[in-house]
């Protein structure tokens, strides 16, 4: 009996140490996969953050616009034109003409004045009209509440206009007046000049001309405008005076 006693007690013991081996190796095998875990978790928290590719810093350096036309490299083409480049502070006799010059922008092309032949046929020059009822025919002259941004050069009815400088046609124009009138014409340009020809009938619109060549002639006036002078009217393509030219 006691025997029985002792082999049990010590089957409870073997039992007993067998568990308690068991849930330590559990307890210790939980706490390695909890360790391993987070170190899984933070290993794959570091490779997340740094798996990107560094961005990279674009330093944008601001350019300044300017024009698409180029400076020229030299005075040539003013020079070809009679002209002397100079800044445009200068006083010029003639017209100043831009990106004809090499160097800043102020530094521009100052051409000759009185370049230009008589227009009309018959004249000795391009004598500008005096005021009459009808207005005056000078360069910014009052016309109602405007201004004449160009000049009227004196000619006869039907005479022969003739070309005042070496160009093209570059076809017909026309202009009408705040009354309604419409005023025809046609324009002229060269390398330096570009002028448009108002109350004119062509020979023809388009092509090249030499200068002092019949251009067209002169259309009559009196019957619109009765007293007026006959003249035929000279307008610069940028507004500026012809004067100096004339």
């Amino acid at each position: 009996m006691n025997m029985l006693r002792v082999c049990l007690t010590a089957a409870l013991l073997v039992c007993y140490g067998l568990l308690s081996c068991s849930s330590e190796h559990d307890k210790r095998e939980a706490e390695d996969l909890k360790n391993g875990d987070s170190n899984i978790e933070v290993k794959r928290n570091y490779t997340t953050a740094n798996s990107g590719r560094p961005q990279t810093v674009t330093l944008r350096k601001k350019v300044k616009k300017t024009g698409s036309k180029m400076r020229p490299r030299s005075d040539i083409s003013c020079t070809e034109l009679g002209g002397i480049c100079q800044p445009n502070r200068f006083i010029c006799q003639g017209r100043y003409l831009a990106d004809r010059c090499s160097g800043a922008k102020p530094r521009q092309c100052c051409t000759p004045a009185a370049a230009w032949s008589v227009l009309c046929a018959g004249h000795h020059n391009n004598r500008v009209r005096a005021c009459d009822s009808h207005g005056c025919g000078a360069f910014n002259s009052r016309r109602g509440n405007d201004l004449h941004k160009a000049v009227d050069l004196v000619c006869d009815d039907y005479s022969i206009v003739n070309t005042p400088f070496s160009g093209s046609l570059a076809g017909p124009v026309s202009r009408k007046d705040p009354a309604g009138n419409q005023y025809d014409g046609v324009k002229l340009l060269s390398d330096a000049h570009c002028v448009k020809i108002f109350n004119i009938r062509p020979y023809r619109y388009m092509g090249p001309v030499a200068q002092g060549e019949a251009l067209g002639y002169l259309l009559p006036l009196q019957e619109r405008f009765s007293g007026i002078t006959s003249h035929l009217e000279l307008q610069m393509c940028d507004g500026t005076d012809p004067s100096p030219f004339i």
